[in-house]
């Protein structure tokens, strides 16, 4: 039986005694010092999870160059390879709590076909700095690394996004930053899912969810309504793939099929028995995405 994401989500986060005891800790606070909680409620939903390190490990192989770019009060990490060095660009954004050795094998496969990958880290995942994201930063991560590419003479054919990036890159795209064509890998519909789906994990009261969720909009200067599908979808005129699985537990089917409907002329591959990470090393997705983002 497939489990739901707040089933999977409170299982990962039950694994760590760390974790429980941020989660009791937080439950106290709201309890005795509600500014606190709020406060310490930002920061751990902030946090990505499993904690960065642990996606740091193995070498890359020689041919890949990886490098840092300073951003914000942070960095992101760039891995790319000499292959046409001037043909098009096609950015591959891994999601949430992950890291870009998932997005290698896609990058491997169009590499082979003489497209030019460039796989980016976000801030406070693997080897980049920093400690907290969100889905703001996100978005204007991929705005920035397309501006900066595009100055140095290259031109992006495509962004493939995972999960979270996902939105993020939909969302980028709605607002114009360059791009030909847009691949959608299990995209959330609702980043205020998430919200409920963190307080529910941690025990937090609707009220401190809701301050939680003011404190980071007011903080970003956006509202978290404005990344939902019916918000971009209309915006969105390119080319646009979006693949799910019908089992996937952590962002539901019915995500993707939201887009789907939401950005005109988008296609919609489901696949089956490949949930929510396996997606990014199947033969037949890599397979479908080649095909789709080659020029």
């Amino acid at each position: 039986m497939t489990r739901t994401a707040l089933e999977a989500t409170s299982a990962f986060y039950q694994a760590s005694p760390g974790i429980r005891l941020f989660r009791f800790a937080l439950g106290t606070f709201q309890r005795v010092w509600p500014a606190l909680g709020v406060r310490a409620a930002y920061r751990l939903f902030g946090t990505p999870l499993p904690p960065k390190w642990l996606n740091r490990r193995g070498p890359w192989d020689t041919h890949w160059r990886i490098e840092s770019w300073p951003f914000e009060k942070a960095s992101i990490t760039l891995y790319s390879q000499p292959v046409a060095p001037h043909g098009p660009v096609v950015l591959l954004l891994h999601g949430w709590g992950g890291h870009a050795r998932q997005m290698q094998p896609l990058a491997d496969a169009l590499a082979a076909q003489g497209l030019r990958p460039v796989i980016v880290e976000m801030p406070a995942h693997g080897r980049s700095a920093g400690a907290v994201s969100n889905l703001p930063q996100f978005a204007r991560v991929i705005d920035y690394v397309v501006a900066r590419l595009q100055q140095e003479g290259h031109s992006v054919g495509a962004v493939v996004a995972h999960s979270l990036a996902a939105n993020a890159a939909a969302y980028a795209a709605s607002r114009g930053t360059p791009m030909e064509r847009l691949v959608l890998l299990a995209p959330p519909a609702s980043p205020r899912e998430y919200t409920r789906l963190f307080a529910q994990v941690f025990g937090l009261s609707e009220r401190t969810r809701a301050a939680m969720q003011s404190r980071i909009e007011a903080r970003e200067g956006i509202l978290m309504p404005q990344f939902e599908p019916d918000a971009v979808g209309p915006r969105l005129r390119l080319p646009t793939l979006v693949v799910h699985d019908r089992g996937d537990s952590i962002n539901r089917f019915a995500d993707g099929q939201a887009y789907a409907h939401a950005v005109r002329g988008a296609q919609l591959v489901a696949t089956e028995g490949l949930g929510h990470r396996r997606i990014l090393k199947d033969a037949n997705v890599i397979g479908r995405v080649a095909i789709f983002v080659r020029p």
